[in-house]
């Protein structure tokens, strides 16, 4: 892909787009997503036979399809539930960095 200098992407253009068909076993996952695209970048190297970069880009990714799921949303009752158990274990959330930004 060419990299357009000085042009900056709105976060609404900063998708993910995740392909896949019933043929293969595999995924297409092409992403803006800073996370995302880390997270993709140390399971590549931790599982190169089944995660790996596509050629053709270095914001995709083939993955296993396996690893993409859709989950149900937790309930409130759910997530004050595994907060209280969370709690009552000693667990505390993950570090935020301060750099990071809700948008």
């Amino acid at each position: 892909m060419k990299k357009c200098v000085g042009m900056k992407l709105t976060p609404y253009e900063r998708e993910t787009v995740i392909l896949y068909n019933e043929a293969e076993d595999t995924a297409s996952v092409y992403t803006y997503d800073v996370k995302l695209l880390t997270k993709l970048r140390r399971l590549s190297q931790k599982y190169p036979d089944l995660i790996r970069p596509d050629t053709r880009n270095n914001r995709t990714f083939i993955v296993p399809k396996r690893c993409v799921s859709i989950r149900e949303p937790y309930s409130e009752a759910r997530r004050k539930a595994d907060s209280e158990r969370a709690k009552a274990a000693g667990r505390k959330p993950p570090g935020r960095s301060a750099s990071a930004k809700t948008e």
